[in-house]
């Protein structure tokens, strides 16, 4: 097999668009239980605010050395506020449409000597017309980026998706969406689909070897028209679908400490290396190193360029 080197990728242009969240993260000592229940009393130390979702997506493709621009819906907030703010602190444009019928998303995961204790999601849907000037804002930025990533994770931020696919192709852009749900058909027409091993299973149903899923995914991606899929296996890496290939790498981490927000860090390299001129095959090893350090880490975190050179 070839020698992995990485691409420069200072020049690539990425668009993410899909769903914003806010992860905050409570962090404190546990030295007893609560005399009202039997459960931990966690006292605060320290507080942290990272950016999720979609956000973590575009801080992702930044760190690997792209020029990222994020496009989304947050509320009128100042959780919103908290987002625009951590954005520009890591160099990612943003255009963040303003709905103040809407809250921005939060997940606030509380964490004693080191472990997740309890996770509590603030979460709503946008407003129709607001995501209506989201697909006009995205049509006008599509002319000055090289990769499209929809980073969808339900939240009600991607409803015209089927649109943004249809302009970002007919604009010779390519698309990688990471998928949500059990109907894959509004991703029809992208050019790559990035789905976990659990959300493949839902959709296409169980395999029973490599063969039987390396059909089913042949019939998925004819049905869809996709160029490609990629699917995360955890413990087992990752497997590109591509014409009447499957080719497999297997895990890369040493430890795994926190798999949240691993498979942003797949899309994002995916994304940055193919506008970088890497090949999908060769695009896909690298997302696998990245994703090997990037589960190393607590909690929702990105991977820089220079570590993946230092892996590679």
């Amino acid at each position: 097999m070839k020698t992995l080197a990485l691409p420069d990728t200072s020049a690539a242009r990425i668009l993410v668009v899909g769903d914003v969240m806010l992860d905050r993260y409570w962090f404190g000592e546990v030295s007893r239980i609560s005399p009202e229940a039997p459960v931990p009393v966690v006292k605060v130390q320290r507080t942290e605010e990272r950016p999720g979702g979609a956000a973590n997506v575009a801080r992702n493709c930044a760190a690997l050395g792209a020029k990222a621009s994020l496009l989304s819906v947050v509320g009128a907030d100042e959780a919103g506020q908290s987002l625009a703010r951590l954005m520009a602190g890591v160099g990612v444009e943003t255009s963040l449409h303003e709905d103040a019928e809407f809250s921005t998303t939060i997940k606030l995961r509380v964490i004693g000597r080191q472990q997740q204790l309890l996770r509590i999601d603030f979460e709503d849907s946008p407003r129709h017309e607001v995501l209506r000037a989201k697909l006009a804002d995205f049509e006008r930025q599509l002319a000055s980026c090289d990769a499209v990533i929809l980073s969808d994770y339900g939240k009600g931020g991607l409803t015209h998706i089927g649109e943004m696919i249809r302009l970002a192709r007919a604009a010779g852009k390519p698309v990688l969406a990471d998928p949500k749900g059990e109907d894959f058909s509004r991703y029809a027409g992208a050019t790559l689909l990035t789905p976990n091993r659990a959300e493949l299973r839902q959709v296409i149903g169980r395999w029973t070897s490599e063969a039987e899923l390396q059909a089913m995914v042949a019939r998925l991606r004819e049905a869809l028209g996709l160029e490609a899929l990629l699917v995360t296996r955890s413990e087992e890496g990752m497997t590109l679908f591509r014409g009447s290939e499957a080719l497999h790498e297997p895990a890369q981490a040493r430890e795994v400490y926190d798999v949240s927000g691993a498979g942003d860090t797949v899309i994002a390299a995916m994304a940055v290396m193919l506008a970088s001129g890497a090949d999908m095959h060769a695009a896909m090893r690298l997302a696998n190193r990245a994703a090997g350090i990037v589960v190393g880490k607590l909690g929702t975190a990105v991977v820089t360029r220079e570590e993946l050179e230092t892996a590679l």
